[in-house]
């Protein structure tokens, strides 16, 4: 009996997702665990896995195509069955999926990936770059390829058979099919261009050419900026800002560091910033809440969302991991859950899990340099603070100047939730504990 693979619901606010790519072909064995596709939600890029043995029999669902939670996407031929019986089954929605996700999204969110492709149901690759399979050596095995990359290998005319990839598990990734690309245009082969067609050379005064192009939006892209729309839009945003002298928590990290060195552990600004950003929301509830729908929402635990800058291969944008009963967690397991969650968003990618339930949000840009800004709030979140460096500078002690660290925090709040005067007296809490660092190892 044909086995029939369903998109799958991979967050609760999902509704379709998009076949970014292929990962089989017709007539390939599959069996529970492997990897069948990239799929883009709203939220993330997943690996698609089966979790039941079988042979491809039909791709339902082209490359780049979106379709709705619960579309057949993919047949598998049950065992003892022929594709052909298994390719013309009906594809109605609704059947049991045969496949699930790791929750580990692509080393590449590739927003180019929404252009269609060749059709995924055939058994022959595509021309040019974007073949699925190596033609010459390396046993026939699929190539691991991403999306962005294939269309880069397409327009630059590379050949991905001949590329090592430098991604996770070698997949072939952007910054490969480039250099493969300079490394072709310096011999001064393999164009299909007459020479009469080629680009004037840039003028030898040291002119910078800039690349003019459209980047096409992944569909986690356009979630990203569809929220902070909303967000500003519908939340009424004010910002209160305070300074703050890190020198006394710069000198007890300092300590705290050589000591725990043997173990391998290192803490960070961050780690101290975190627990005193849920300890301070045990003493200011309302900073640790929600509006929802005309009343306001306090949260009984305090779930610290860490912004995370995605790398360009990934697509670029933020991800916002959570660590979750951070007022119960002590400085070396936010460290260590921090550094984690970190590794897996820059990595494999984020379980939509692991981004859920955030009560309130640190965005800290201190680490790149900037001294001070505003961030938005993530709803439906009534605050989030910008954290700016632990700058060295000129300060004020027992009416003498001396050098210290001051860094810069800057509130964003929803006004409809945290008032002027709670907010204040939040950031007070705040300060005080950082301060007095060592009331945070209690």
């Amino acid at each position: 009996m044909p086995i029939t693979i369903t998109m799958p619901r991979l967050s609760d606010t999902m509704e379709e997702g998009t076949i970014l790519k292929w990962q089989v072909q017709v007539g390939d064995d599959v069996a529970a665990g492997d990897h069948l596709a990239d799929v883009e939600t709203d939220k993330a890029t997943m690996e698609l896995q089966a979790f039941d043995d079988g042979k491809v029999a039909r791709l339902a669902v082209d490359e780049g195509k979106t379709v709705p939670v619960g579309e057949v996407i993919c047949i598998l031929a049950g065992e003892g069955e022929s594709v052909e019986d298994a390719a013309k089954a009906e594809v109605g929605g609704g059947e049991q999926p045969a496949a699930a996700t790791s929750g580990e999204a692509t080393t590449e969110a590739a927003p180019e990936a929404s252009e269609s492709q060749a059709p995924a149901a055939t058994a022959e690759p595509a021309a040019g770059g974007g073949q699925a399979r190596p033609q010459g050596g390396g046993g026939g095995g699929r190539l691991r390829v991403s999306p962005l990359a294939r269309k880069l290998a397409e327009e630059r005319d590379v050949d991905l058979g001949g590329i090592d990839g430098s991604g996770p598990g070698g997949r072939i990734i952007k910054r490969d099919v480039l250099a493969a690309a300079e490394g072709k245009t310096r011999q001064g082969g393999g164009g299909s261009a007459s020479p009469q067609a080629a680009p004037a050379a840039a003028p030898s005064t040291g002119a910078i050419q800039l690349e003019a192009r459209t980047i096409e939006l992944s569909s986690m892209r356009k979630t990203i900026a569809r929220r902070l729309v909303e967000s500003k839009a519908t939340i009424p945003h004010f910002t209160v800002t305070v300074a703050i002298d890190m020198s006394p928590l710069m000198a007890l990290r300092k300590t705290l560091n050589d000591q725990l060195e043997s173990q391998g552990i290192k803490l960070s600004v961050n780690d101290f910033i975190t627990r005193a950003a849920a300890l301070a929301c045990t003493r200011h509830p309302l900073v640790n809440a929600s509006w929802s729908d005309g009343s306001i929402e306090v949260h009984g635990s305090v779930n610290v969302g860490i912004a995370v800058a995605l790398p360009e291969e990934r697509g670029g944008g933020l991800v916002v991991p959570v660590i979750r009963d951070v007022q119960n967690l002590g400085l070396r397991t936010i460290s260590e859950q921090t550094r984690e969650l970190a590794k897996q968003a820059r990595g494999p990618g984020l379980k939509a899990e692991q981004m859920a339930d955030g009560t309130i949000t640190l965005s800290n840009l201190g680490m790149l340099g900037v001294e001070h800004f505003e961030a938005i709030i993530n709803p439906p979140q009534a605050a989030i603070l910008a954290i700016g460096a632990a700058l060295e500078k000129p300060v004020v002690r027992d009416g003498e100047i001396v050098v210290g660290h001051e860094m810069t925090v800057t509130m964003s709040a929803d006004h409809r939730v945290v008032d002027g005067a709670i907010a204040a007296e939040y950031l007070q809490t705040f300060k005080q504990m950082l301060e007095n660092p060592a009331s945070l190892l209690v």
